[in-house]
């Protein structure tokens, strides 16, 4: 399967998804069947979003089709999607980026910058895969130095690691918005590479990223406060920032700046 198919796969995949989730009373439309208030059939899509019932059936059908971008912003008007999300259907459907720039590589100068912070940062590739940190990355979470390469993934690390689950009292919470970050930020997996690399890896060994990534929520990245529970210094609370490195834009710099009276 070519990566033009498995977009349409998935941009069929999401509009399904999202028109299961759309709220009937919020289009002034009564309840039917066993809707429980929810999900619009394809004939409701196509009338409230202006566009023809047979162009809507064959997105969903995953047709070899060029939707405008007209098109899908009718669409994720209708379905009141999020700015991330929005940015996210426009991609599948051919409008704007629709994977990363490239693997990335580790240079000199971005390991001296790594190691001229005092606080935890390391540097992420496209699919995750953590190519360099530093030396209080390495305190916080020590195993990052023994892993091997093919493991040093923070996907599956956040799903396989026992140790790295028991450092994160709100795990339940934060591997979901990992997943939901993930499909936004890198739509990696529509590669042959990410089909058949981590998505599928951290599929196979883990039935709860498995069932959280059937959801096909996406996430944008916001600031935000992050814990860890470390064995030997107790609960650290940090400001997690991304940021990308302008001569390496395929890469981001994750930096855990510490909060006060952390």
């Amino acid at each position: 399967m070519d990566a033009a198919q498995r977009r349409r796969d998935e941009l069929a995949a999401f509009l399904k998804d999202r028109r299961a989730r759309a709220e009937r009373a919020a289009h002034g439309l009564p309840d039917v069947g066993r809707s429980r208030g929810f999900g619009l059939r394809r004939e409701e899509v196509a009338t409230l979003a202006g566009i023809s019932v047979t162009w809507y059936t064959w997105l969903e059908q995953a047709r070899d089709i060029n939707p405008s971008r007209q098109v899908l912003e009718s669409l994720a008007r209708l379905y009141r999607l999020t700015p991330v999300e929005n940015t996210y259907l426009l991609s599948l459907g051919g409008h704007g980026q629709s994977g990363p720039a490239g693997p990335g590589a580790m240079t000199p100068a971005l390991q001296r910058l790594l190691d001229a912070m005092d606080f935890p940062a390391f540097l992420l590739a496209a699919d995750w895969t953590i190519i360099g940190w530093n030396a209080a990355y390495a305190q916080l979470y020590p195993r990052i130095n023994a892993l091997e390469e093919k493991d040093r993934n923070l996907l599956w690390l956040v799903f396989t690691d026992t140790q790295l689950r028991q450092m994160l009292p709100d795990w339940a919470e934060q591997s979901r918005g990992f997943v939901g970050s993930f499909r936004a930020e890198t739509r990696g997996w529509l590669s042959p590479a990410g089909e058949s690399g981590i998505v599928a890896r951290v599929s196979a060994a883990s039935d709860e990223f498995a069932a959280i990534w059937t959801e096909r929520d996406v996430a944008g990245f916001r600031t935000r406060e992050r814990l860890f529970r470390h064995p030997d210094k107790g609960v650290m609370r940090y400001e997690q920032h991304n940021l990308t490195p302008a001569e390496a834009p395929d890469l981001t710099l994750l930096v855990y700046a510490p909060l006060c009276g952390s």
